[in-house]
């Protein structure tokens, strides 16, 4: 069946129910348009809920220079999304949902109750209040001839015909949560540039881990380290050790930097410190003293802590004669390096790199091929670490792209 809007407030579109496309619905419910949303999965939200499972992080407390600098070649494009609505905003507009926040000791910033589902219960009540209808199992299939939405329901294929449209369809990571990149074709036939999209915040693979690496120590966490990537700057946490390679959310940090390493090289050497409160001549002095019959194994774990999963890889990376000689010792457990092959699959990866670039997009993030129809969140082509910048420039870039709606739609008297 075809939809026409009979009703004298506008129809937008909204495709996808995360974060931006929720975000946009919000602004343009609230700018007087009459907004139907569309999800491809049976409820909204889902990537978004999978994401605050053990604690949701929702944002970050750093000072606004090194918080934008974390979106690396993108910062003045996201800049001037969170110009408008930065992470004191979106901190303030969950407060007025009823939930409140805090900081944690690495700056992340928690709902209190460190769970994503009552801020989205909260969200959605406000949304369905203000007259969002909300569509699931309704899945985008692009344009027919004349320009009409089709939408592909239980109940066959709908064609809508809306006033404008929105896209926040995600990128191409977590595909069972509906972050496909199936939307990629169907811009590129319109004649809308995007960039490939490729695993942002994955894991990375080694050559190959030996057996008793592999077997004893996959999933083992390596805390309080520190690792570093040549032209970087070092980051301090923690991380897990996988059958393939390592992931986690130190490797995540330095993820977009070893992705690049790797595609321009062929490998990427980053250098792990399992030490990173003691230089090198306090660690090289304390390995000196004499271990008597102790094992080396022993003499690691009473004179630097050094066991488990770290000592395993202390081994695994190193030579037998480098245990015989400590400055060498010393050196290799404050820089020990790790050659990195590949990135791990798409769909494995916590969000994607690519998408629309913002080249094919105005300052209102509206698709300059298809005047009326914006993009927002993770299939823009831009990437962050985690940490909260994810979540923080889906929604900033939610609400501009719901603004530039509104305005589009009040310069053709609209609205």
């Amino acid at each position: 069946m075809t939809d026409s809007t009979s009703r004298s407030a506008p129809c937008v579109a909204v495709i996808g129910g995360g974060p931006a496309g929720l975000m946009a619905a919000e602004v343009l419910a609230a700018g007087g348009a009459h907004v139907e949303l569309f999800d491809a999965m049976p409820s909204v939200g889902r990537k978004f809920l999978l994401a605050g499972v053990g604690g949701m992080n929702i944002t970050h407390s750093e000072a606004k220079a090194p918080f934008l600098a974390r979106y690396r070649e993108r910062e003045q494009e996201i800049a001037a999304l969170l110009a408008d609505f930065d992470a004191e905003a979106l901190r303030a507009w969950i407060h007025g949902l009823g939930i409140d926040t805090f900081v944690g000791t690495s700056g992340r910033v928690f709902p209190t109750d460190m769970k994503a589902a009552p801020l989205l219960r909260a969200w959605l009540k406000r949304l369905r209040e203000t007259g969002v209808a909300i569509h699931t199992r309704s899945r985008w299939m692009g344009w027919d001839a004349s320009g009409a939405l089709r939408i592909a329901g239980a109940d066959g294929e709908r064609l809508l015909q809306a006033d404008a449209c929105v896209l926040a369809l995600g990128g191409g990571s977590w595909a069972r949560l509906g972050s496909d990149g199936a939307w990629v074709p169907l811009l590129e036939q319109r004649g809308v540039e995007v960039s490939t999209l490729r695993p942002a915040n994955s894991g990375f693979e080694v050559a190959g881990w030996s057996e008793h690496l592999r077997g004893k120590f996959a999933g083992a966490p390596l805390k309080n380290v520190t690792l570093a990537l040549d032209g970087e700057p070092s980051r301090r946490g923690e991380f897990v050790l996988t059958e393939h390679g390592i992931e986690g959310s130190l490797v995540y940090a330095l993820s977009a930097a070893i992705r690049q390493r790797i595609e321009q090289d062929g490998s990427a050497l980053v250098r792990l410190d399992l030490q990173p409160d003691r230089s090198i001549d306090k660690v090289e002095a304390l390995l000196s003293k004499p271990r008597g019959s102790a094992s080396m194994a022993k003499h690691l774990h009473r004179q630097l802590g050094l066991d488990g999963a770290k000592a395993a890889l202390l081994r695994e990376l190193t030579s037998a004669e480098d245990f015989t000689d400590m400055p060498r010792l010393a050196r290799a457990i404050k820089a020990l390096p790790i050659e990195l092959l590949y990135t791990r699959p798409l769909d494995e990866a916590i969000s994607s790199a690519g998408g629309v670039t913002f080249a094919a997009l105005d300052q209102n993030l509206m698709l300059r091929q298809l005047p009326g129809t914006f993009c927002a969140g993770e299939m823009l082509d831009w990437e962050a670490p985690t940490g909260g910048y994810l979540l923080t420039a889906c929604f900033a870039s939610g609400r501009v792209a719901g603004l530039g709606a509104l305005q589009w739609l009040r310069q053709r008297g609209a609205l």
